[in-house]
């Protein structure tokens, strides 16, 4: 007999800056990504610890209200998975990142992985670039895993969604 593969579902969003997050280390962080991507070097371990800082920090309704939002439509896109492994996760300010949420859907015993994000046009630097490169690394480090990636969004399904939303107003 075949095994099932555990499957499970990742939900990638942009993340937000909490309105209570001080000033002064977003602009050294904001300040060392914009060098570091005009050099094409790596991350420095002061660029590393300001984005994990504020990754980590507490989080409420009030003050990342992006937050909250997204974590009201994964419930409501797990409600739709059948029971398949699910985790949210953050292309920037929020945790866990994405690589964090793959290996959390591994640890439980995912084998294919999906990942989506609520990124839904073309062009933005997260959906086109960060993801895929964020998931060819993992490929790399899991090859025994099935790790897709749900974009791009058919723009004519998206569109029609946007218009049942208009219509409701």
């Amino acid at each position: 007999m075949i095994e099932a593969r555990r499957r499970g579902v990742v939900l990638v969003g942009h993340g937000g800056i909490p309105r209570d997050y001080p000033r002064e280390p977003l602009t050294a962080l904001k300040a060392l990504e914009a060098k570091r991507l005009a050099s094409g070097g790596e991350p420095t371990p002061e660029e590393m610890e300001l984005d994990r800082r504020i990754r980590r920090w507490p989080r409420t309704p009030k003050n990342d209200p992006y937050q909250a939002g997204l974590e009201s439509l994964a419930a409501q896109l797990k409600a739709t998975l059948n029971g398949d492994l699910f985790a949210i996760a953050y292309n920037e300010f929020c945790a866990p990142t994405l690589e964090e949420a793959v290996e959390t859907l591994i640890a439980a015993g995912a084998r294919e992985i999906r990942v989506v994000s609520s990124m839904f046009t073309p062009g933005g630097s997260h959906s086109e670039l960060e993801i895929p490169e964020t998931l060819a690394r993992l490929r790399g480090k899991y090859p025994g895993i099935d790790l897709r990636y749900a974009w791009p969004f058919d723009l004519k399904q998206v569109a029609s969604m946007l218009a049942a939303q208009l219509t409701r107003f």
